[in-house]
């Protein structure tokens, strides 16, 4: 381990080994570098036994990339560092100690779908109207109390006065109660139970404050009130507690994070010191200076702006291009495809250009020019506009009132959902194999005859045909609109509380638009769906480099050379 390599305010990180330290590090400053130099220093330089010392983040790939790093440095002896993120820490300590809290050790961990399906049960035996009150809303209220450590009897005690509230309070505690009777937590649970096990069991928490007496946290900026309440209760009787991060990157307040959180750490630990790695290795003056300009303007923040270290020949060259009035989208996106393709010829590889939009929603427009432009692509953690499933579902709708294929048929005929399961399905195959028709055919022709005559095929059908004897004449948005309302799948959507779902609806409303204003014949219902299909072949699986579409928030942690 040679400290000659780190820079003075990295070098301070390391040898600055008792009490609470907070660091705060930009990208490409080297915080990872002192994490490792850290651990290596309390083992080799100052007798720490490995077995002491924890170091937890945030996702299994971070975590993973730490250990990697650690063990390079530390070499012997550091299997026994507890690198982990913060759940699987506490599911951990929950699978050795939880029975001391009246759960069994070999308790189940929820799902987002196991929780859907738990919190539809509660609302159907509450003889709640969940046509007025989403699923989803308590879900999301019991996730924000948790991270607030609110217990159901503290929610209650705290709106009495609130009829909706003190609905919700009714709901999160049959939540729980069921939760328990299944021997279940969700992954709030696993925090919020591990918190509460080091309160009421003194044993237990003595074990652990004991042991973790070198607590470091990366990426502190990403904390939610209850992980931070646990960083705090394991260092209490050591008091070593290192937290780096940047409060100018917390973009996860949907989840629970806050910058406030790290912004009050100096104050809430006493005689804690605050370290700046300011000196950025990895950015070109203009990115850093266009960041600092902008971070500049956020409210209740450290002081901290990157200072550059390269000076390579080649300039970075951001740019800003603003388009303003009616044909908005369509300029933009001619100039961003003329953007790539001019980069591309100067050069640049597909694989290193990465192109940003805030939603998923908005992938279907950079898609669509991509496509037309011959250009490569994938989607990054998500799924392509066109092979979204309420996409899907819509554009067979349509398909279903021109030729009616068996594909669409199938998809559609039971979304939302109409009873017609398996055996009916089965059933209706061999009625239109042995006929030579398709299966709607075939279901039109036996709709009087069991399994198929009830009501809500026969709903089914009529709402088929009574767009189909419209469609003709009318554009194709009006279309779209006749059938997602009469069909009832729109209404299914709204029910469902899945806003990105509706919100990719909205999203096709906006392509049969663009469709429409370019179409010769705006009425040519099978002329979209030809558009449509050309841009729903899966690009995504072609060989060779492609560009990467994500959201921002799926980019945290990623680097590009062109963005």
């Amino acid at each position: 381990m040679n400290l000659d390599m780190l820079n003075e305010q990295q070098r301070e990180a390391v040898l600055t080994t008792e009490g609470p330290l907070l660091i705060l590090a930009g990208a490409g400053s080297g915080k990872t570098r002192v994490l490792t130099y850290r651990t290596a220093y309390l083992i080799d330089e100052c007798g720490v036994n490995p077995y002491n010392i924890m170091a937890i983040t945030f996702t299994n790939k971070a975590a993973g990339e730490m250990r990697e790093r650690i063990d390079d440095m530390v070499g012997y002896g550091s299997e026994s560092i507890w690198v982990s993120t913060f759940h699987s820490t506490c599911v951990r300590i929950l699978r050795r100690y939880i029975d001391r809290l009246g759960y069994d050790t070999n308790f189940t961990i929820y799902d987002a779908d196991d929780q859907k399906s738990l919190m539809k049960d509660i609302c159907k035996r509450l003889d709640i109207d969940t046509k007025m009150y989403k699923e989803k809303m308590f879900l999301n209220v019991i996730s924000s109390a948790k991270d607030e450590m609110i217990d159901p009897i503290e929610f209650e005690n705290r709106f009495t006065g609130d009829f909706v509230k003190r609905k919700q309070a009714l709901v999160y505690k049959e939540y729980q109660n069921a939760l328990k009777q299944n021997n279940a937590l969700d992954f709030d649970d696993l925090l919020v139970k591990t918190v509460e096990l080091f309160k009421l069991d003194k044993e237990v928490l003595d074990y652990y404050q004991e042991r973790f007496r070198y607590i470091m946290v990366d990426e502190y900026q990403d904390v939610s009130n209850d992980q931070a309440a646990l960083a705090n209760i394991l260092s209490e009787l050591n008091g070593n507690l290192f937290v780096v991060g940047d409060p100018d990157q917390t973009i996860y307040t949907w989840r629970g994070s806050s910058p406030a959180i790290m912004l009050r750490f100096p104050k809430s630990h006493k005689n804690c010191r605050t370290i700046k790695l300011m000196q950025n290795y990895r950015s070109l003056p203009a990115i850093i200076g266009a960041a600092n300009s902008l971070i500049r303007h956020n409210r209740d923040r450290f002081p901290v702006e990157g200072v550059p270290i390269r000076r390579d020949a080649d300039p970075a060259n951001p740019s800003l291009v603003v388009f303003d009035g009616e044909k908005t989208e369509k300029e933009s996106l001619a100039w961003f495809v003329k953007a790539l393709l001019h980069l591309h010829k100067a050069g640049r590889g597909w694989e290193e250009f990465a192109v940003l939009y805030r939603s998923r929603q908005s992938s279907r427009a950079v898609e669509e020019a991509l496509v037309r432009a011959g250009i490569p692509y994938r989607v990054w953690s998500g799924v392509a506009f066109y092979a979204r499933r309420e996409v899907k579902d819509s554009l067979c709708y349509m398909r279903m009132l021109t030729r009616g294929d068996d594909a669409a048929f199938l998809r559609t005929v039971n979304s939302p959902k109409r009873g017609f399961g398996p055996k009916k399905a089965d059933a209706l195959k061999v009625l239109a194999m042995r006929e030579g028709i398709s299966y709607y055919e075939a279901l039109k022709r036996h709709i009087d005859e069991k399994p198929f005559n009830t009501k809500s095929i026969r709903e089914y059908v009529a709402v088929i045909e009574k767009a189909r004897a419209s469609a003709a004449a009318r554009k194709v948005s009006d279309v779209f609109n006749l059938i997602m309302a009469d069909s009832g799948y729109e209404a299914s959507l709204q029910l469902s509380g899945e806003d990105e779902r509706l919100n990719n609806l909205a999203e096709l409303r906006q392509a049969i638009a663009n469709y429409e204003s370019d179409a010769d014949d705006p009425t040519s219902l099978p002329e979209f769906l030809q558009r449509a299909s050309v841009f729903a072949e899966d690009i995504g699986e072609q060989k060779g480099p492609a560009m990467k579409l994500m959201t921002i928030h799926a980019a945290k942690g990623l680097e590009f050379p062109v963005v």
